[in-house]
């Protein structure tokens, strides 16, 4: 496996391969990049690598810049100091974004991860995408409340939630209404490319999603908005399903 590393502090960069050595010593480290520019320079002069370790504070500017300037198509691991920036390394090749101190277990599982993508990637029938794109899907909801039948479009709708049995709208201002249908039916009649089933009591819209949040145990914590009153949180075994959603590739 083939592997570049982009990570402008020494030391950092140091830990990096002598971790990778300790977890898999197939993966050959190709070459080390401190910068956006010189990112940008090998990238275009160079076959692609099999995988990236991209740090996002480089020595000139956010490594979000390099995505600009030359076409990724290489898996990414993020490894950064900073949290707030997950939503914005999961819209380009992310398949995990890792918090430094850089710990080995959390660095084993990443490439865990990445492997177990490799065989996903080589068996996505394409049935399922045409299905899922020429399919028919509701664009609105009609919904009882109080006396009042109120229409809702899709559009205004920021997710559907479960409690105490009963099933829910949240619309985009925050108000909520009782709807005659499970999260299991809701999601055969909601097109797949805009709406995520978060867990068991959550389907959420793209748009609804506000913050990403990761955990040392590859979980996913999102902060939708308007608030939700379940906790939306996305199992480690989830995961990588949904950063490829939000990627918009095939699942």
């Amino acid at each position: 496996m083939k592997a570049l590393i982009i990570e402008d502090e020494k030391p950092a960069a140091r830990r990096i391969t002598q971790l990778l050595e300790e977890v898999d010593q197939a993966i050959e480290i190709i070459a080390i990049l401190d910068s956006i520019e010189s990112s940008v320079s090998w990238l275009k002069q160079h076959p692609k690598p099999e995988i990236i370790f991209m740090d996002i504070h480089l020595a000139d500017g956010s490594s979000f810049e390099i995505f600009k300037q030359v076409i990724i198509t290489s898996p990414i691991i993020f490894i950064t100091a900073y949290n707030e920036y997950a939503l914005d390394a999961f819209k380009v090749n992310s398949i995990d974004y890792l918090l430094k101190p850089l710990k080995k277990v959390d660095l084993e599982l990443a490439i865990l991860k990445y492997k177990n993508l490799q065989l996903s990637f080589s068996y996505i029938p394409i049935e399922n995408y045409i299905q899922s794109t020429s399919k028919q899907f509701k664009d609105r909801f009609v919904v009882r409340l109080g006396n009042k039948i109120i229409a809702l479009n899709i559009d205004d709708i920021a997710y559907f939630y479960s409690k105490d049995k009963l099933s829910f709208i949240a619309d985009r201002t925050g108000k909520s209404f009782p709807v005659d249908l499970s999260l299991d039916k809701l999601e055969t009649l909601l097109n797949p490319q805009h709406f995520f089933r978060v867990n068991r009591q959550i389907l959420a819209h793209s748009s609804a999603i506000k913050e990403i949040h990761t955990s040392s145990k590859s979980r996913i914590q999102l902060e939708l908005s308007p608030s939700s009153p379940i906790e939306a949180i996305i199992s480690s075994e989830r995961s990588s399903f949904f950063k490829r959603w939000l990627r918009h590739e095939n699942i």
